[in-house]
């Protein structure tokens, strides 16, 4: 497991990423098609994008909220739109996104209360 963790830093290192940046490229990486289209440039910026969109439209209770992960699913399609994310495989990219989501949401909102 501690191999893996040093391998997980070492992606974000190389690829001058955070982890909750490599946690959502890793979610968008998972497609070929876009990384072959796009490149790991492309999405980079994505993954930065959402982590930072994702991050200021959470609340404590969103995944429970039907109108906040709509508003959600709505950004997300955005900014891979924006980027030109290959249409066929944005429904998919959008959904594991949003899984990711809810993953480090839960870490966001564990950290936040240990801070406090």
């Amino acid at each position: 497991m501690a191999k893996d963790l040093r391998e997980l830093e070492e992606r974000g290192i190389a690829l001058d990423l955070t982890e909750d940046e490599l946690a959502f490229y890793d979610a968008l990486e998972t497609n070929d098609s876009a990384v072959k289209v796009l490149g790991d440039d492309v999405l980079r910026d994505i993954a930065r994008e959402l982590v930072t969109a994702v991050r200021s439209n959470v609340t404590i209770d969103w995944t429970m909220r039907e109108n906040v992960r709509a508003k959600l699913r709505v950004i997300v399609k955005r900014i891979l739109k924006k980027h030109g994310y290959p249409p066929d495989k944005q429904e998919r990219a959008t959904v594991t996104v949003l899984e990711q989501a809810e993953v480090l949401s839960e870490e966001w909102a564990t950290s936040t209360s240990q801070r406090s």
